[in-house]
Parts: structure tokens; sequence; C-alpha cells
């Protein structure tokens, strides 16, 4: 018997220190991967340190989702407490005489093991049961997506077993573990041989699983166990997008259009993916039938980065893989194997891909480990755009038209205070008065859009009666530069940035206020990047303000049932969901409903990212599939805060023939205000 251990433990330290040396080489090609990478630049671990521990420990997003989320929380919580258990069993194999010296805790302890072994195998069968019969569309039902539930059943079990066994080995039963006394009573009448011999069986079958999914974590999926609180620690307190160094004179191409352009930061992205779905299960361009997937965006870079990464660092696995597989369009059959040639943009993330994404950010609201989708697709159409010349041929003339007449109808510059001489109240420029407090940034939407300007006019009749001290840039207002980044044209974008800044400082500019929400997020968090240092308000803010203050005060009742739709630029983008709606409870008479999808989770119209430029011609029409939502509540008014929001609902409502109206909330303060129908 001492023989036959001695050869056993043996084994067991090879076989361990095998799986433990190939997860740290595993671990080790993956960081020499991301560091393939450019040096990350804007992280403050310090800001992010209690976010990421409320969502690591707290699984706050992940509990948006209670069934899915209540899962995941007891399959987290319950596999580091077995891990224990494991030690005990493990300990056991070595010497069958002994147990973890917990001297007269060990009761207790064998008790919570085997309690929380039974909750963790009922969280695996409802696990199987949401995946695979339930058939959830946002999870894959694959023979990978199943390893890591064969892998926990197999542990959990093998550990019941095995202690029963070990129990039967020793003709005994223990009331602090009920399982394995059960199994004890069955194998008992077969004497210590075939206890013992079940007791190794299953013990090595727990080993063998335990070091399994050790190797197929760096591998996997399951590689945000390691990379997700890194991922959060890093990431981004605010949603902005970097600048790029247009005078380096080095440069050979600007964007990415290789993998290795983008920084560590987001290559940590690809492996803290967990692959959930919900960010796809959240994404307008795929729920309305486009090409784009946001986890399969970042799944096929992941895949992608390790085949490349082997390829450039010769870091061949030398251990049976379940990742490293032929991928269709590459030449390699296996990674780091072979001349590598799959282009990043055209073989592994189509153009068609990019150019869906409405940036609304709602992938990354959703995501709980904290991957940032939108800048790395901004940043691919960086590259399409400045190095490729590769853009669409409406949203090429519409930053064709930004460029020469500063906006993207190419419009007259000249007109753009034309909308003023419709006017019921005196608007000054700023050279008119040099003593405003508040700069009125109208927007090409305010300028030139008839239904924008309707807008506008609501806000500045309520800002004259308030008493607000403001004026226009007039004829010298050019553009925000929001559709132009948002394309790719970060050249365009500079341009722009550096000329508003320095019109802003000209005039001595300390606050603006503005419709549009996409004017209102660039200056506010991306014109910073280049030396601006203002006071930036959205109209809903200051109007909410202006209610607060008794300097606006709604007199007129609307009997309406208003649904309110946030803009992804006022909400997600920049938390502004209480103004707007505190507005419209102000108003006498009406009644507030939200749709299912509302504030952080609220559907985008379909008109970011620069796609308010460019026609929709694969599946349903985003800014349809919103409205469709809205109706669902029976609103009598849609209200929204962004021009651009405005313009899509109502081309919906227009679409579906719906009788329901579009309005701004500032519009519907108007009515209320000065008794207007």
């Amino acid at each position: 018997m001492d023989t036959l251990l001695t050869i056993n433990s043996i084994a067991a330290i090879i076989v361990a220190a095998y799986a433990v040396f190939t997860f740290v080489y595993l671990i080790k090609t993956r960081i020499s991967f991301i560091k393939l990478g450019k040096q990350s630049t804007g992280i403050s671990i310090k800001t992010q340190l209690r976010s990421t521990l409320k969502q690591v420990f707290g699984q706050r997003k992940l509990l948006r989702d209670r069934k899915s989320g209540m899962i995941h929380l007891v399959l987290f919580y319950g596999f580091i407490l077995v891990q224990f258990g494991a030690i005990d069993v493990i300990w056991k194999g070595f010497n069958p005489e002994s147990k973890l010296p917990l001297g007269s805790f060990y009761p207790v302890f064998s008790f919570s093991q085997e309690v929380v072994a039974l909750i963790i195998l009922l969280a695996v069968y409802a696990a199987f049961h949401r995946r695979y019969v339930e058939k959830l569309e946002r999870l894959k039902r694959n023979f990978k997506a199943a390893l890591v539930l064969l892998f926990i059943a197999a542990l959990l079990l093998s550990s019941l077993i095995a202690n029963g066994a070990l129990l039967a080995y020793h003709q005994e039963i223990h009331a602090s573990a009920p399982v394995a006394s059960l199994i004890s009573m069955l194998l008992q009448n077969g004497g210590e041989t075939l206890s013992i011999s079940v007791f190794y069986l299953f013990w090595w079958i727990h080993l063998i699983s335990l070091l399994s999914f050790l190797i197929y974590i760096p591998q996997s999926k399951h590689a945000h166990l390691i990379a997700a609180p890194i991922n959060l620690l890093l990431q981004k307190p605010q949603p902005k997008l970097a600048a790029i160094d247009l005078t380096d004179e080095t440069a050979e191409s600007y964007g990415v259009g290789v993998i290795e352009d983008f920084e560590q930061k987001q290559l940590v992205d690809l492996y803290a993916c967990v692959e959930c779905g919900r960010c796809t299960s959240v994404c307008p361009a795929s729920i309305t039938g486009k090409v784009l997937s946001p986890m399969t965006l970042i799944t096929k870079m992941r895949d992608h980065l390790t085949h490349k990464g082997a390829a450039l660092t010769s870091k061949q696995p030398w251990v049976p893989s379940v990742f490293f597989q032929q991928t269709t369009g590459n030449q390699l059959a296996i990674a780091g194997i072979g001349s590598f040639h799959e282009e990043l943009i055209g073989d592994v993330i189509t153009e068609e891909e990019l150019w869906a994404c409405t940036t609304c950010r709602n992938c990354e609201d959703q995501c709980p480990v904290g991957n940032e989708h939108v800048d790395k697709i901004i940043d691919m159409r960086r590259y399409l755009t400045l190095t490729e010349g590769k853009v669409d041929a409406q949203a090429q003339r519409a930053m064709q038209n930004i460029e020469r007449q500063h906006n993207p109808w190419g419009i007259n510059r000249k007109e753009r205070t034309k909308w003023i001489e419709q006017l019921s109240v005196p608007v000054p420029t700023v050279s008119e008065n040099p003593q405003f407090e508040y700069l009125f940034w109208v927007g090409s939407m305010g300028s030139y859009d008839t239904r924008s300007q309707k807008v506008v006019e609501a806000v500045m009749r309520l800002l004259h009666h308030a008493g607000v001290n403001f004026a226009i840039l007039g004829n010298e207002e050019l553009n925000s530069g929001d559709t132009a980044r948002r394309l790719g044209n970060e050249l365009l974008f500079q341009e722009l940035a550096t000329q508003n800044i320095e019109l802003f400082q000209q005039y001595d500019v300390k606050k603006i206020i503005t419709i549009d929400p996409h004017a209102f997020h660039i200056f506010k968090n991306e014109y910073s990047d280049f030396g601006l240092e203002v006071a930036i308000i959205h109209h809903t803010e200051l109007l909410a303000e202006l209610l607060q203050t008794g300097l606006l005060s709604p007199q007129f009742p609307l009997d309406e049932k208003i649904t309110y739709h946030d803009s992804c630029y006022l909400g997600r983008y920049n938390n502004v969901y209480e103004a707007p709606r505190m507005i419209l409870q102000s108003i006498p008479n009406v009644t507030l409903v939200e749709m299912e999808r509302n504030r952080e989770n609220a559907m985008c119209c379909g008109a970011g990212g620069g796609l308010m430029w460019m026609e929709e011609s694969v599946g349903k029409r985003v800014n349809l599939e919103r409205v469709e939502q809205a109706l669902d509540v029976t609103p009598t008014i849609i209200g929204s805060g962004c021009p651009y929001c405005l313009t899509m609902i109502t081309d919906g409502i227009n679409s579906k023939e719906a009788s329901v109206k579009s309005y701004d909330v500032a519009e519907l303060l108007a009515k209320a205000v000065f008794g207007e129908k």
C-alpha cells in the first residue's frame, strides 16, 4: 500500500507540475500578445478601483438579467468556496488516513462544502437549462460553451464520490457529510479494496478535471477570470475617443489597420470577453438585421490576435489546445506555424460591420467585463478613411460639405442665420452682446433643419422669459466636428476643434448651451484634449434648473401621455437622465410612461456615428424599431432631447402612419409656459 501511495503521489505531482507550468506558459503567451500593442494612455487605476470592486464582487451588471446574474453569482462565489474542499480531497489522496487539520471545525467545514457543492450543481443545471433548453438567443450552444459546465460538474461529483468512498473504506458515516455518507453506505458492503479503488478513481478524475480546467482557462472565454478584473481596473472613467497625433511625420498610416496598432488596454478587452452575448442582444445594428455583432467582433479579433501573436512571437503551444485551430481564410493550420496572411480589415472584420455601428455604446454599458467596442470600431474607421480612403459615398459627401460649408448638406454657410428672420424674439450675436453669460451653440441641425429650428425657437423663448443672458456666434459658427470624428476623419475634426476653440477664446466664452447632445459630448469630453476649458450645458439641464429656481413656471396643462426617448450621447455618454424627465413631470396633466428600454438601456434612434447621413440598405431601419418600442406603451407624444433623435423618431412615426406626435421636451415646456397648442 505504501509503495502504491508513493507512486500515486509522484504521478500526481508530475501531472500537477505539468499543468501549472503549462498554465503559466499560456498566460505568458497572452501577455506577450497583448504587449504587441501600443502603450495605453488616459488610464486612471485609482478612479476605477471602487467601480471595479463593485463589478467583480457585486456582479452589478450581471444582475441586470436577474436569472443569469443569480446563476453566475452562485457559480462565482461557490467555485471560490469549493476550492477549499478540493484541497481537502487532494490532501486525502496523498494520505487516506488524514484530512485537513481543522480540528473541531472540520465537521462544519465538511457540511458547508457539501451544501455549497449541491447549490453549485443546481446552478450548473440552471445554466445548462438556460442555454440548451430555454435557448436564450444571445448564448452560444456549442461544445466549448458547455465544457466549463462539464468541468464544474465533474469536479463536484468526483469530490462527493471520492469522499463517500473514503468513508466507506474507513467504515464510517457522518452527519456532517450526508451526501458522502449516503455514498459510503452504498459501497461499504463491497469491502476495502472496492472502496479505496473507487476513491482513487474519482480522486484522479477530480485532479485531472481541476488541472484540465486550469489549462483550459487561458485558451477560452474563461480567460475573463484573469483578464476581466484587470480590464475593469483599466477602463476609461469617461467614454471618449483618443486623439491621433497628426503631426507625427514618421507615421506610415493613421488609425488601426493591423491588430498591433491597438493600444494594449484595447487588446486586454479581447481576452476579457466572456461571450455572454449581452452586447449583441442590445445592439441596434444586430437587432435590425445588420452584420455587426459586438460580441463576434471582439471574439474574431481575439482569435486573430492569438493566431498572429503566436506567429510574430514564435510562441507555439506544445500542449493539446482547444483554441488553436484552423481559421477560415487563414493560411495557418495551427497558430504560429507557417506564414501569416490574415488581414484585420477584410479577412477578420468586414467594412460592412464597421459602418453598421451607430456608436451608441449600449454594448459597452451592458458588458459585465468593461469591454469598449466603439473606440476599436472608430480606430478602424480612421484607418479606412485617412489611410485607405475607403468611405461610403454618402458619408464622404457629408464630410466634404462640412469641410467646405461647415454643414453636412452643403448649404451656403452664409445662410446659417437665415432662420432668425422668422423668430418672434431677439437673438443677439456675440458681437452685439459681448457681456453674454451663455454662448448658445445652435449647431448645423438647429441652423439648417426646419424641424430643429422650432426647437431652437422654443428654447430661446424660454431663455428670454427666464431672463437668461445669451448670445450666438451667428455666421461665425462652424461645425462641432462630431460627424467627421465618428466617421473616422480625425484630420477634419481636429481642424474644426482648433478653429472652434480659437473662436471661443476670442469671445471669452465661459459657458456653452446646446440642443445637440453630440456637440454637448464632444465639447464637454473630447475638446478638452485640445485645450477647451468651459462649462458645457445641455438645454434640458438649463431648463430643469430654471424650473427648480422658479424662473420658469408651466401654468397651462397638457393632457398628454408622453414617453421619453433617451439620446445615447446625452444618456449613456453623459448620464443625463433626470433633467428631461423632470421637465415633463413639471407640466400639469402630463402622464409620463417609460418604454421597456429606457435610460441606460434605451435603444439608439439610428442616427449616431455619422449614420444620420448614410442610408440604411440592410435589414430593418433602426428608427422604425425604436418607434415600435415607443408605440408599445401607447403614448400620444414621443418626447426627445436631441434634434437627430427628433428627426429619426418623426420619420419612424410617419413610416408607421401612427397617430402619435413627436416633440422636443423644450417645445412641450414652451406650450405649458406660454399656453400654446
